[in-house]
């Protein structure tokens, strides 16, 4: 899947001198879950409300599936489903008078929305208060009804801002394990600030700070990139009382920078990283010490975040 879901050329937005979004250029292959990550005010809103056509760009265009969206052609909204941060709904509606609703807005036939309505909210977890008023909801409860109604025409892209606000985490997880489960079928574009998530269920990462797009990237490559030259070792308690020798030998060579000793982990900290995978392992045997484990680090999601936002 190489085919571009959404592609944005120079898309740009300025209020007055407030550039609240530079130049964006950014292709976002079909089939991916990409992660929009950015703090509070780096343009991630601002940028999906150029993409789905509820604001006018000051510069550039956009193209959702093929169609572009920047040009006031209300009909490119078929092409994608959009959740947006903070959801409205008619208080009075229950979920089934709400989606059917949103269902008569894309043309679907009656057999059709019989069909999808019950299977959406099966998928969200709200089939047991269908018959309930929107109003009682809760702030996670009207985030799953509004995935659901993102979801109703079958779009081939979704566009979710902050799709798990206000949701405890156990939403948390039924949301993320439902993205897991459209991976291959529909395109996501996830802005969010709760990094984990994103780290748990992106493939592609995007990282826009201040209004201006820094990278994108494939997570594992991103990761990889700023892998921390460290180890992590775990002993046996038979090995303990020798640990603390151990870490000084450790320390003598001349491939390590630094050790940390805490209970029976030792940590690593090596200035080459091929010299140190190759003379470790022996010099664990030669000292007759019973490893339980052995892990190279590698940063979370939110350490890369904050080492590119912060530099």
């Amino acid at each position: 899947m190489t085919q571009a879901a959404i592609r944005c050329e120079n898309l740009s937005r300025r209020y007055g001198p407030v550039r609240a979004l530079r130049p964006l250029n950014l292709s976002v292959p079909a089939g991916s879950l990409f992660g929009f990550l950015g703090r509070n005010g780096a343009g991630k809103t601002t940028a999906i409300r150029l993409l789905t056509g509820l604001a006018h760009p000051t510069s550039g265009r956009a193209w959702v599936n093929g169609r572009e969206t920047t040009n006031g052609d209300g009909t490119a909204a078929v092409q994608f489903g959009y959740l947006p941060q903070e959801p409205a709904f008619y208080n009075w509606m229950t979920p089934v008078e709400f989606l059917d609703y949103v269902g008569q807005l894309f043309r679907l036939e009656t057999a059709a929305r019989r069909q999808r309505i019950p299977e959406l909210l099966g998928l969200v977890g709200l089939e047991k208060t269908a018959k309930r008023r929107v109003g009682g909801f809760s702030g996670g409860m009207k985030q799953r009804l509004g995935l659901a109604q993102a979801l109703i025409h079958r779009p081939p892209v979704l566009i979710l801002d902050e799709p798990m606000a206000g949701m405890d985490p156990a939403g948390r997880r039924d949301v993320i394990d439902l993205l897991d489960s459209l991976r291959g079928q529909v395109t996501v574009f996830l802005s969010s600030h709760i990094l984990a998530d994103v780290d748990r269920v992106c493939d592609t990462i995007g990282i826009i700070h201040e209004g201006e797009l820094l990278l994108v990237a494939g997570r594992e490559e991103l990761l990889a990139r700023y892998a921390a030259n460290a180890v992590e070792l775990e002993f046996a308690r038979d090995s303990q009382p020798q640990l603390a020798d151990f870490a000084q030998v450790v320390h003598q060579q001349p491939w390590a920078a630094g050790t940390a000793v805490e209970n029976d982990q030792l940590r690593i900290t090596v200035t080459d990283t091929a010299v140190a995978r190759e003379a470790l392992l022996p010099l664990i045997v030669a000292h007759g010490l019973l490893l339980n484990k052995y892990e190279w680090a590698r940063p979370s999601l939110e350490d890369v975040f904050l080492a590119i936002s912060d530099s």
